[in-house]
Order: structure tokens, then sequence, then C-alpha cells
């Protein structure tokens, strides 16, 4: 059984909004950039880096991958094939919004964050969010959410985003 919550229409008025936020939160977008965790939380900071530009503000845009920053992974294993990380830039003295597609335990965005560290000291670490769904491990907050979904523990959220599936929408899957 699944359940959609957003479609590809309410994907991308969640992702406008997120832009117009980080403009606002910002005084200035001269120093700020936009990362997304592979997979999906990249294809959405693309999106979200095309909106800021749309909205007048030039940010650079880069990839993690962090699989190496993960602690509940084996460096090499499975996911190590996945995309590099790239940063075409110094991170130095950036504001860096981090973008992810869902905010479960915290885990993964402890992670992005020691991966961003790793390559320099940013001015500011902002955390981007499509979903929100609680049941937080760590004490990790975002600073621009998409929607908050509350879930049960059994329940998985699964963000769907072209080029990894055919139509952009947001379901939970329920476990029987």
């Amino acid at each position: 059984m699944s359940a959609d919550i957003m479609d590809a229409l309410g994907m991308e008025r969640v992702l406008m909004r997120i832009a117009h936020e980080i403009i606002e939160k910002n005084e200035s977008t001269e120093n700020l950039c936009v990362v997304g965790i592979e997979r999906r939380g990249a294809v959405l900071a693309k999106r979200i880096a095309e909106n800021l530009h749309t909205l007048g503000a030039a940010v650079q845009l880069g990839r993690l991958n962090i699989t190496h920053f993960r602690d509940d992974r084996t460096p090499g294993g499975e996911d190590a094939h996945l995309n590099k990380t790239e940063l075409p830039f110094d991170v130095r003295g950036k504001i860096v919004v981090i973008v992810d597609d869902v905010l479960f335990t915290g885990r993964t965005a402890r992670a992005a964050i020691d991966a961003i560290l790793a390559c320099g000291r940013p001015a500011k670490i902002q955390l981007a969010v499509l979903i929100d769904r609680g049941h937080r491990e760590l004490p990790i907050r975002a600073d621009y959410v998409g929607k908050n979904v509350p879930t049960a523990l059994e329940e998985r959220v699964r963000v769907c985003v072209p080029p990894y599936e055919d139509t952009a929408c947001v379901r939970i899957d329920k476990q029987r």
C-alpha cells in the first residue's frame, strides 16, 4: 500500500518556496552555494539553484557523496559506486545550503555536514529538505522544510524524481 502526498506540481511549488526562503534568510546571496546529497538531494538541489537563478541570485551548485562519512555503512560498501562528490568551488567562507530529500534520523545530514567540513570551514551551513518525517536520533533540524509529514517508524517516505523515476512525486509506503 502507498499513499501519494505530493505530486510534481506540488514539489515545484515547494522548491520555489524554499528558494524564496533561502533569499529571505540570508542577507546576501553573493557567497551562497547549494549542495545536494546524492542521489535525490542532488536533483532537488539543482532545481532549487535554478529557482534561485530565476529569482536573480547567482549561486554555485555542488553534490555530495556522503558514503565515507556515514556511521551506519562500511566504507567501500554497496554505495561506493555512487557519483563522486563534486564541489567546483571552495566552501571556505561560504554559506552552504545542504539539500536532501527526506530528513529522518538526522544521520545523513550529520554525514553531509562532516563531508562539507572535510573540504573547509564555511561561514554557515544550512539544511533544506523536501520532507521532514520526524523520528530524530541526533539533534538536527532543517532550516528549510518543504513539508512536515508525521510518519510511523515502519512507514517509508519515497521521493520520486526524474531521472530515477518517470514522474516526480512523494509517496508514503505503508508496510504490512
